[in-house]
């Protein structure tokens, strides 16, 4: 079963990605471009420099998981890599499932909600 839960960390590669790369070449860019751990259980997202085609890697406990989307019709809606400097950004499951779903996430007003974060 996929390791994952709504509280993964996630992030997102702000390099556009060649998508003829595999699990060894992702988790390269992962470490060298990222500098994170590929096994570390968080979810690495990548997308093409077209937008069209979004790949995931995740360490699933005793190997990789790689999920891959290519849209027929349309781009992902990326956030402003400019706001955001470095070599990736972290985004929530929220963001994730938005921009999977093709909503344009600079037009979102988030109303204010209480959280209990020390659960």
């Amino acid at each position: 079963m996929i390791g994952f839960n709504p509280s993964t960390p996630i992030y997102l590669c702000t390099l556009p990605c060649d998508m003829r790369k595999s699990f060894n070449g992702l988790c390269g860019m992962v470490i060298n471009f990222m500098e994170k751990r590929p096994d570390s259980g968080h979810l690495f997202v990548f997308v093409n420099r077209v937008c069209d085609k979004m790949k995931i890697l995740l360490w699933d406990r005793n190997g990789f998981w790689l999920f891959y989307k290519r849209l027929e019709q349309g781009r992902f809606q990326l956030p402003s890599f400019t706001e955001h400097p470095g070599s990736s950004i972290s985004i929530s499951y929220d963001h994730l499932v938005m921009m999977l779903e093709g909503i344009d996430i600079s037009s979102i007003k988030r109303r204010k909600r209480l959280t209990n974060d020390s659960a």
